[in-house]
C-alpha cells in the first residue's frame, strides 16, 4: 500500500528502534527520566526557548499551553480553518472553559490583522469574554500546508504587544515550515510565546509531541499535562525515538516537499482532478474532483483497492500527505492509478 493517509502513518526508522531499545530510563512522573529530560533540552535549544515538555500528542500538547495561558471565560482567538478548532474535539472549551473565537482563515492560512483587532473584545465591556491568547497554526494544514512569513509574524507580534496578548503557535509541523522559508526553526518560533510541535507527524517518531516556551509556562503545561492524564513513566523508550527524528529526519524534509510537488505536476492536467491550492509549500496536496461521476467515498476506495490510501480533510477535499516512506516510484504510480480510475469512470458515464 502506498500510503498518503497521513504522516502520521509512518513506522519507526531502524535506528529508533535501536535507540528504543538501548533507551536509559526512569520515572517522569518525578522528573527522573534522563532521555526524557534530553529530548526537552534539545527541544529547547533548536526553538531558542527556556523550557520544554513532553506530551503525548498534539491535542495534549495545544490543550495544556492554552489552558496555561488563558483563564477560564477568556477568549482564545484562532482561525475559523485550524486544526484546533476543528478537530481537537473542543477540548479547551469543555475541560478549560474559555471561548473559542473563530477568525476568517485567508487562503495562505494567516488570519488577517484587522480581523484580530476586530477579535479583540473591549476588556472594559463586561458584556464580552475579554481576550486571552492569539493562536497561530504554522504551516496551516487545511489551507494545504501553507506557511506564514516571518513578516507576518512579526506584524502578529507586534498587535498581540499592543494588547499585552501572548501567541501560542500550533506548530505540528513547524520544520517543514521552517524548510519551506530556508531558515532555522528559532527564527520562525522567535515571534511566539509557545509552540507546541510532533515528533509523529513527518519526523517518523511513533509517539509525542513537545511544548515549549517560558520556564514558568511550562510548569503550568507540566501541570496540566498531569492533571489532564499525560503523566508518564519510562518515557525513554518514547523520548529516545524523538531525539532521534530531530537529529536525523528534519534535514530530509525538503525530499518530502519536491515529492509533493512533483505529484501535484503530475495529477493537475488529468481530466476530472483540480488541485486546490495550486500552490504546493509543503508536504501536502490537495485536490478534488471536477465533473467525475464518482463520489469522492467512491474514488478512494478503488484507489486503495489498487494500492494507494489517501483521505477527506476538509470540504469535498481529498488530502495526499508525503512522508519519507514515499518515494519517486511511487508518485509515478499513483499518477498514473488516479489517471487510469478516473478515465474509466468519465468513459463510462459518456458511453452510457
Amino acid at each position: 500500500m502506498i500510503d498518503y493517509l497521513s504522516d502520521t502513518v509512518t513506522q519507526p526508522t531502524d535506528i529508533m528502534r535501536r535507540a528504543m531499545f538501548e533507551a536509559e530510563v526512569g520515572d517522569d512522573c518525578y522528573g527522573e527520566d534522563p532521555t526524557v529530560v534530553e529530548l526537552e533540552n534539545l527541544a529547547c535549544q533548536l526553538m531558542g526557548k527556556e523550557a520544554a515538555a513532553l506530551v503525548t500528542s498534539g491535542t495534549l500538547a495545544n490543550l495544556s499551553a492554552l489552558l496555561s495561558h488563558c483563564p477560564r471565560g477568556y477568549e482564545v482567538i484562532l482561525g475559523d480553518q485550524s486544526d484546533l478548532y476543528h478537530y481537537e474535539a473542543g477540548g479547551v472549551s469543555i475541560v478549560g472553559g474559555a471561548v473559542l473565537h473563530p477568525v476568517v482563515t485567508e487562503k495562505n492560512g494567516s488570519l488577517l490583522l484587522n480581523n484580530i483587532r476586530l477579535a479583540l473584545r473591549d476588556i472594559s465591556d463586561y458584556q464580552c469574554a475579554p481576550p486571552g491568547v492569539i493562536v497561530l497554526e504554522n504551516p496551516h494544514c487545511l489551507s494545504g500546508g501553507r506557511v506564514l512569513s516571518l513578516d507576518y509574524l512579526k506584524s502578529v507580534r507586534e498587535l498581540a504587544d499592543e494588547h499585552s496578548l501572548p501567541i501560542h503557535m500550533d506548530g505540528a509541523r513547524i520544520f517543514n515550515a521552517a524548510a519551506r522559508l530556508g531558515v532555522p526553526v528559532v527564527d520562525i518560533v522567535q515571534y511566539v510565546d509557545s509552540v507546541q510541535f510532533c515528533l509523529s507527524k513527518s519526523l517518523a517518531a511513533p509517539f509525542g509531541s513537545m511544548v515549549c516556551g517560558s520556564v514558568a509556562f511550562i510548569d503550568r503545561v507540566k501541570r496540566y499535562k498531569k492533571m489532564l492524564g499525560g503523566g508518564l513513566r519510562q518515557a525513554g523508550i518514547m523520548a529516545s525515538a524523538g531525539i532521534v527524528a530531530l537529529t536525523s529526519m528534519v534535514e530530509r524534509l525538503p525530499e518530502d516537499h519536491r515529492r509533493a510537488a512533483l505529484l501535484a505536476e503530475k495529477i493537475r492536467d488529468i481530466e476530472g482532478v483540480n488541485l486546490d491550492p495550486a500552490i504546493i509549500e509543503t508536504n501536502m496536496v490537495f485536490f478534488s474532483l471536477e465533473d467525475s461521476p464518482m463520489s469522492l467515498k467512491d474514488f478512494l476506495e478503488v484507489l486503495k483497492s489498487r494500492g494507494v490510501r489517501m483521505g477527506i480533510l476538509g470540504s469535498g477535499k481529498i488530502r495526499a500527505v508525503i512522508h519519507y516512506m514515499i518515494t519517486d516510484a511511487d508518485i509515478e504510480k499513483t499518477a498514473e492509478i488516479i489517471k487510469q480510475v478516473l478515465k474509466q469512470a468519465i468513459k463510462k458515464i459518456r458511453y452510457e
